[in-house]
């Protein structure tokens, strides 16, 4: 615990991707095997589920600190971080004792198997037995909420280095399932049996938003252009006779699809097929609240199964016949992944399965016709891959490119104000807007991004000084600010007091322009709705 907690501690306090990099090399040069796979899951974001309730952490932590609970929570507000309060309230240990990091975590999984007083007395005897920096890094895993500002990319960088391997390798070892109860670092980076684990998912390759006019890309004929959908980016994978279906969170969801079990009967062994899983019905693409009505149940009725059938939007052909393609360019992946689906329609016509068109455009200014297209086929807007690119590892720019239309935007009034978190926790950052349902405001959003800093002082000086009404940490303040919301997508919701949800919701500006009578209305919203059906 005292490295890995010297370890969280540099990564803290720097913002340099090397130094980054440096640490965790020399953490992984130093850490027990336990240790370091233990690392490399947290630092992934491989958690075990918390067994520990956020409400007795901070009972136990009144106890020992002799604080009551109104000033513990006045506390919290103002920290903002539940694990560092703690930290900051608990008097100074007397003792010291060095725990493993494998050991800590094997307890805490371990603690949902007793009572709450054996949980009580494990961790404030810890919390004892620990320096201040080690027990933050507690409190963040006890507490389930552990972050730190490294990314997976930062991590595999730094394994590549330390053990000289290539970072494509090193990334397609640490995805697909795997435990760091029961695996070692080395045996999950070295091991080349591929029947440690058939389900395995390739590292998806990302693309960056178009930052330049499209003309500048070059040649549209080195290009290949397709829309971009709206759904859950997935691999189908058929290995050993088996079906697997990973989304880009490197979340196992095979459960989640039946209808991707006929897929064992149509496609061979050795299969990788890359793509967007959509909600489709006549060969058109269903609204992503659609795609919600499946995801969010845990038994999935005959009626559900088809007022919400699922197919796959395949992108590209990752493995065939257990031969990874990935080096080869997408020309020759485009064209193996046509003649697949040509065979597997000819073994089963109702094939869940249906190839990305690509747009035939004679120039740049047709490409851009097509964009603007882009809602009318309840799609974000189009892809741009460079027709010999080969399939890379990550979010990479150059080869790959998302163009996506517009955002939409509303004009909301700012009724709630909430403090943040980490750097903002001193500042009302977290703001819920309402519309008017016709003489009434009605909240529709959150919004938590979009404004500068300077903005964001400014409006969290205004929100103290317009303070009307106090509910715990919520602020309810004069309707008296507009701001522009920008977001992707917008539906009807019963659960929303509006009857509106909107997709990605982020401040686009403040409109000191604008009076709250100015503001967007519900009608208005339903009107949108309503134009954007297909």
């Amino acid at each position: 615990m005292k490295k890995f907690a010297e370890l969280y501690t540099a990564i803290d306090e720097t913002t340099k991707t090397n130094a980054k990099v440096d640490a965790l090399v020399h953490y992984f040069s130093e850490a027990d095997e336990k240790d370091a796979i233990w690392c490399v899951a947290l630092l992934i974001g491989k958690k075990p589920k918390r067994t520990i309730k956020t409400a007795e952490l901070k009972s136990w932590c009144m106890e020992l600190a002799g604080i009551e609970e109104w000033l513990f929570e006045e506390s919290y507000h103002v920290v903002g971080d539940l694990a560092e309060t703690i930290t900051l309230a608990l008097p100074p240990s007397k003792e010291r004792k060095d725990f493993s990091l494998h050991g800590t975590m094997d307890k805490i999984m371990s603690l949902d198997k007793v009572s709450e007083e054996e949980k009580r007395e494990y961790v404030q005897t810890t919390w004892n037995l620990l320096s201040t920096p080690e027990r933050f890094v507690f409190n963040k895993l006890t507490t389930g909420s552990f972050r730190i500002g490294v990314s997976q990319q930062l991590v595999i960088k730094a394994l590549a280095k330390q053990f000289h391997l290539d970072e494509n390798i090193v990334s397609h070892r640490l995805t697909g399932k795997w435990d760091p109860v029961n695996v070692t670092l080395k045996g999950l980076l070295f091991s080349d049996n591929k029947n440690d684990d058939h389900s395995k998912p390739y590292p998806f390759y990302l693309a960056y938003q178009l930052e330049v006019p499209a003309e500048e890309l070059g040649d549209l004929n080195e290009w290949q252009v397709e829309r971009k959908y709206d759904g859950i980016r997935g691999q189908i994978i058929i290995r050993d006779k088996q079906l697997f279906v990973w989304s880009r969170g490197e979340e196992l969801i095979t459960e989640k699809f039946p209808e991707f079990n006929s897929l064992l009967n149509s496609l061979p062994d050795g299969t990788v097929i890359d793509g967007e899983i959509l909600p489709m019905k006549d060969g058109k693409p269903l609204p992503f609240h659609v795609m919600q009505t499946r995801t969010s149940r845990k038994n999935l009725s005959k009626k559900i199964l088809e007022d919400a059938p699922l197919m796959m939007m395949c992108y590209d052909l990752l493995e065939l016949e257990y031969n990874d393609l990935r080096n080869e360019s997408m020309n020759m992946r485009r064209t193996k992944l046509e003649n697949l689906l040509s065979e597997a329609y000819a073994k089963m016509k109702d094939l869940p399965l249906v190839i990305s068109p690509v747009l035939e455009c004679k120039d740049w200014d047709e490409v851009k016709s097509e964009r603007l297209k882009a809602r009318e086929c309840l799609c974000e807007g189009l892809m741009l891959k460079r027709k010999d690119s080969v399939y890379e590892v990550g979010r990479r720019k150059g080869n790959w490119w998302k163009w996506k239309v517009d955002a939409l935007t509303v004009d909301g009034v700012l009724i709630y104000a909430q403090k943040g978190h980490g750097r903002r926790a001193n500042l009302y950052t977290d703001y819920t807007f309402a519309i008017w349902d016709g003489e009434q405001l009605v909240p529709f959003t959150k919004a938590y991004s979009g404004l500068t800093d300077k903005e964001l002082l400014q409006v969290d000086n205004w929100i103290k000084k317009n303070t009307i009404d106090k509910f715990g940490p919520v602020r309810s303040v004069k309707a008296e600010l507009v701001f522009e919301i920008a977001f992707e997508g917008i539906q009807p919701s019963p659960r929303h007091k509006s009857g509106i949800a909107l997709r990605f919701p982020r401040i686009a500006r403040w409109r000191t322009d604008k009076s709250p009578n100015e503001a967007n209305t519900k009608n208005d919203l339903l009107q949108l709705i309503q134009s954007l059906k297909v």
